[in-house]
């Protein structure tokens, strides 16, 4: 993975006791109770119990308790376990701590973005590949978009749940009014395929609402803006290469032709200008609005107002199709002992989750575990199926230890971009200073 330090001896005790002592100041952050709860997991039980760390609570976690008790007939004798833990840097910094001492759960889940700091510093164990393909799971089940990033080393470390796609939703009263929409019913992915026509469609939206076309929040927004600007920065095609220590090899012409296409989308002339994320949300939400750009995760929250709101994949703008992305995944925290029996166990018990992927697509995202995608039940969800085939497209985070989900680097590259989109930066003063943000970034060893 680029940017990993690979040459690093792995999976050494030394490295766990230095990464204990690099992430006691952020995990002191959590509180006594919080890291009181990291031995829990190895509390004594008759070994018939997985113990899972996941960051899902509200609906998904609702669906996630559906999903174990589905998946029961295929892992007999087995009991899922679940602790759910505050998503972001809580999360992450838990998880670290647990699993350098070896006091992990059984099985957690992480974003895959995340993976390139966590694999290469030995906190996580590889998945056993012909157990997973003994139990029905095998590499040919997953998109190679999303296959390619659970690899290090040679090694399987993360086993996909979804994907879950940056995408754009619509109400289908005024896409169908703009001729934006197919005979089939869906949009019409020509009309938005260059950054003229994607305008000329928001101003054809604007017009069949008789109020304004495409909404995007990202005022305030801690990752709005990268996830936009990365997606369609590498439909360009352009060089995004982070090597270790750097500096960043990136066309620079490339990220300001993209920060300027998107000051444009929220300029104020057809679509609001300056929305925060709820903002946003409201604005399409009380159909203000006839087009939103968003995370897939807001289905629900549309689906509520409007039972019949459509969704598609983000448009390939700049010619390469691409589309921002980030998956939940199963990885296997670092254990220096394992029990053969109980890792049997635990990999059986999560090909048996994935298997029942179908409740997890009603929250909106896309079962990484192709055998659900390609059901006729799943092809009778919708707007879901409509979207799908975003995961064989998807571009997630650079695979450098400091990106991923919740990172100071999507805060950092967001912060510059909205500089840009309020008018008090050009497009090319932005796109140097992310080249400088980059460049500090890589300057900076990994804390492992």
């Amino acid at each position: 993975m680029t940017g990993t330090p690979a040459q690093v001896g792995r999976h050494g005790p030394t490295r766990r006791r230095v990464l204990t002592t690099a992430l006691a100041a952020g995990a002191a952050a959590l509180g006594a109770g919080a890291l009181s709860g990291c031995g829990s997991a190895l509390a004594a039980d008759d070994g018939s119990t997985v113990r899972l760390w996941d960051p899902f609570s509200g609906a998904d976690g609702g669906l996630l308790n559906e999903m174990v008790a589905k998946a029961q007939p295929d892992m007999p004798g087995t009991r899922v376990e679940r602790t759910v833990l505050e998503w972001g840097t809580p999360f992450y910094t838990k998880l670290a701590m647990a699993s350098s001492g070896g006091r992990g759960p059984d099985v957690a889940v992480s974003h895959m973005s995340r993976l390139a700091g966590y694999a290469p510093t030995g906190l996580l164990d590889p998945w056993d590949t012909d157990l997973l393909a003994e139990y029905g799971i095998a590499r040919d089940d997953f998109a190679d978009a999303v296959w390619s990033r659970t690899q290090f080393d040679g090694q399987t470390y993360a086993v996909p749940l979804d994907t879950h796609p940056f995408i754009v939703f619509y109400h289908p009263g005024p896409a169908k009014k703009a001729g934006l929409l197919t005979a089939d019913g869906t949009l019409d992915a020509d009309a938005f395929s260059s950054p003229d026509r994607f305008l000329a469609a928001g101003k054809e939206l604007a017009k069949a609402s008789g109020k304004q076309g495409i909404a995007f929040g990202y005022v305030t927004d801690t990752a709005q803006c990268w996830r936009l600007f990365y997606g369609l920065y590498r439909q360009t095609g352009g060089r995004f290469e982070l090597p270790e220590g750097g500096p960043a090899e990136v066309d620079v012409d490339r990220m300001a032709e993209v920060i300027s296409f998107m000051a444009k989308v929220v300029d104020g002339t057809v679509n609001p200008k300056h929305l925060d994320y709820a903002s946003a949300i409201a604005s399409f939400v009380n159909k203000q609005t006839a087009m939103t750009l968003s995370g897939e995760w807001e289905l629900g929250t549309y689906r509520a107002a409007d039972k019949n709101v459509g969704a598609a994949p983000f448009p390939t703008v700049f010619g390469t199709p691409a589309v921002y992305a980030d998956s939940h995944s199963f990885v296997l925290p670092h254990r220096d002992h394992p029990d053969e029996g109980h890792r049997r166990r635990t990999h059986r018990a999560v090909a048996a989750l994935l298997k029942a992927g179908q409740v997890w697509a009603t929250a909106g995202h896309i079962p990484a575990y192709q055998m659900v995608t390609r059901t006729t039940a799943y092809a009778r969800l919708e707007p879901q199926a409509h979207y799908a085939q975003a995961a064989s497209h998807v571009v997630l985070d650079p695979s450098v230890w400091f990106a991923g989900a919740g990172s100071d680097f999507q805060n950092a590259m967001s912060q510059v971009l909205q500089q840009a989109l309020l008018g008090g930066m050009t497009p090319d003063r932005a796109a140097r200073a992310m080249v400088r943000r980059l460049n500090t970034f890589l300057s900076k060893p990994s804390p492992a």
